[in-house]
């Protein structure tokens, strides 16, 4: 996947398309979660990141841009579909990874320990 690939699908949508965005992140984001938790070597951060979403006092430009990344995680049937064990999951490492980039900043401290008590649950 290249940059030009990640850039379009981390690109700003309306409101509409990124309420949508929101609904399907939540719906499916533990269960791609959960079945990519040994093909991504960052789930922590991946997981603080929906949290991170998910805060109403994260700035709009940064939900957004996280939103389009976890969304693409969670479709099943994307540039590598995620069923293809071993490579499944990295286009979606890619794109995960700019977005993680662009946005560090704006993790808090309650993400990161959310994320590690989530993942402390699961396991």
């Amino acid at each position: 996947m290249d940059e030009a690939q990640v850039g379009e699908i981390l690109e700003p949508v309306g409101a509409e398309e990124e309420a949508r965005r929101e609904e399907r992140v939540r719906r499916r984001f533990w269960r791609t979660a959960k079945a990519a938790a040994r093909q991504v070597p960052f789930m922590e951060d991946v997981v603080a990141g929906y949290y991170c979403a998910l805060d109403r006092d994260t700035p709009v430009r940064v939900r957004g841009v996280l939103l389009a990344a976890l969304g693409y995680f969670v479709l099943p049937a994307d540039t590598i579909p995620d069923v293809l064990v071993g490579i499944g999951f990295t286009d979606d490492i890619a794109v995960l990874t700019a977005a993680l980039t662009a946005i560090r900043s704006h993790m808090r401290p309650a993400h990161r320990l959310a994320a590690r008590r989530a993942l402390d649950d699961a396991g």
